[in-house]
């Protein structure tokens, strides 16, 4: 149902390494830089794994902060997204581990990023 989605960031080379490093897990990565003549000099970037479909533009933080997931075939994806993130200079916000208040089989893990954002990489296959 949703084709893309854009938060702004307050710090773009900081948000670029977070997301650099939480996506690689899915396969993601940052795929286009937006020329700053098109933006007002502003820097946008989307990542992806053959589009873009997240994209970071640089601005205010986010209020309130938002909550995004990002979908992993893998509970092993989801433990390597968690790790990342928190080398990356994330913030713990929920090991990884089922919840199985959400769904039985809901394996999930949650970040904040450097804005504050709640970031989480859901797995919903069964072991």
């Amino acid at each position: 149902m949703i084709d893309h989605i854009s938060i702004s960031v307050t710090d773009f080379a900081a948000a670029e390494r977070f997301y650099t490093a939480v996506l690689k897990p899915i396969g993601g990565s940052l795929l286009a830089m937006i020329p700053e003549d098109f933006t007002d000099g502003v820097k946008v970037g989307g990542f992806g794994q053959d589009r873009a479909t997240f994209w970071l533009s640089e601005g205010p933080a986010q209020s309130p902060p938002i909550h995004i997931a990002f979908a992993a075939p893998t509970r092993a994806q989801v433990d390597a997204f968690y790790y990342a993130a928190i080398v990356a200079g994330g913030t713990d916000n929920g090991e990884p581990g089922l919840r199985p208040h959400y769904h039985a089989n809901y394996y999930g893990a949650f970040v904040l990023d450097p804005d504050g954002n709640n970031v989480e990489m859901v797995c919903h296959a069964p072991v």
